[in-house]
């Protein structure tokens, strides 16, 4: 894993940046992409030196003054400021603080939780935890993720399962960005220095290499909250489901819930249910 991952993130968005996106005349013997580091700096309204030592990771802090000035220099969406933010607040924790005030991820579900998942019924929705423990789920997701082997572990991990279960390739087509949406939460909700993280981190770098380990190593990006997945089910056949994800963040828990795409998936969840169709309705957009 990345130990600067806050200088890895500035010169990725310096490089990508044009000089003519910021006003800035082109010239034919730039030998470096985007950005050279003096001109950022000129823009961000700091000195070349520092700008240095943020990127090779010298210096950690940055103040909310210098990331503002940063952000708009570097024309950073509301995502990537927030991102930014994020790593600059990471980074400014001492590894050792991070590890003794670890707390394990919390694997159980509060009352009103499981009300909720309960008036949920028969949608797939499932609660997982920061580091990827399905905690608690619906029947509906327990007869539509039992067949694809995700509830298989002890305790059952998304995480665990997308880069260590061969069926995870066949299941999900698009298994490359959820495997890349996994490791965004995963990387979102906790410091790479936790020992829970750094833990599962080690394991999966040992089993499932380089398709793990890149990811983990890339600049960071911020999860996606819904979406749209295909999934070949082995008694179902193809299924589209959007899904929603709403944050619990008091325990560290996070609530998917997974509603039919189409009409075909729809269906098919119902015959999978075992009701009659027009148990769950199917949305669009």
């Amino acid at each position: 894993m990345s130990d600067n991952e806050l200088g890895t993130f500035l010169r990725t968005r310096r490089e990508a940046v044009t000089p003519a996106e910021v006003g800035l005349p082109t010239g034919s013997r730039r030998r470096t992409p985007g950005l050279r580091r003096a001109e950022l700096a000129t823009l961000a309204g700091i000195s070349v030196e520092y700008l240095t030592r943020l990127e090779q990771g010298r210096d950690r802090n940055p103040s909310p003054q210098v990331l503002i000035a940063l952000g708009d220099a570097l024309r950073l969406s509301t995502t990537d400021n927030i991102l930014l933010r994020r790593l600059a607040k990471a980074h400014g924790e001492d590894k050792v603080l991070c590890q003794s005030a670890a707390t394990a991820p919390v694997r159980t579900v509060r009352p009103t939780v499981r009300a909720l998942l309960d008036r949920l019924e028969p949608a797939p929705a499932v609660l997982l935890n920061w580091i990827g423990d399905l905690v608690a789920y619906t029947g509906g997701y327990e007869r539509y993720a039992r067949p694809l082997g995700l509830l298989d572990g002890d305790p059952p991990n998304i995480v665990r399962y997308l880069f260590t279960d061969d069926r995870a390739h066949t299941v999900y087509p698009d298994w490359d960005r959820l495997a890349d949406e996994q490791i965004a939460h995963l990387r979102h909700e906790a410091s790479l220095y936790e020992p829970h993280v750094a833990a599962l981190a080690e394991e999966l770098t040992a089993v499932a290499g380089a398709p793990f380990s890149e990811r983990l190593a890339a600049v960071p990006a911020l999860p996606a909250r819904s979406g749209t997945e295909l999934v070949d089910h082995p008694e179902a056949g193809r299924l589209r489901l959007s899904y929603e994800t709403l944050a619990l963040p008091d325990e560290g828990q996070r609530l998917v819930v997974h509603i039919p795409a189409d009409e075909a998936t729809a269906t098919a969840l119902d015959r999978l249910n075992g009701r009659r169709p027009g148990a769950l309705r199917a949305v669009s957009g």
